[in-house]
């Protein structure tokens, strides 16, 4: 049975001025989590605040284990390659 993974992130985007700038560092975000782990990512709150943000990952795999470590490597990423600071996580596993 296939298990399906949801992980919203909370990001502060520390010296951030501008929307123009917020989107460079979501969209680098974004790109680099589709590209790298072949999963689904939206901007999914805070669009209309410059120094937040909030991403939302989806994932499904063929078995919960495979989808654990999808969402940790998911997680790491986010963690370590991005300029914005997590400020809260959320996952959801169904």
């Amino acid at each position: 049975m296939a298990t399906v993974v949801t992980i919203s992130f909370e990001l502060r985007i520390p010296g951030c001025r501008s929307l123009k700038e917020k989107r460079k560092v979501v969209r680098s975000l974004v790109d680099r989590i589709r590209n790298n782990l072949n999963v689904s990512v939206a901007e999914t709150a805070f669009q209309d605040i410059h120094d937040r943000a909030e991403l939302t990952v989806a994932l499904v795999a063929s078995d919960a284990r495979l989808a654990d470590s999808l969402a940790d490597r998911v997680d790491r990423m986010v963690v370590e390659r991005s300029h914005a600071l997590v400020v809260a996580s959320r996952r959801e596993v169904v």
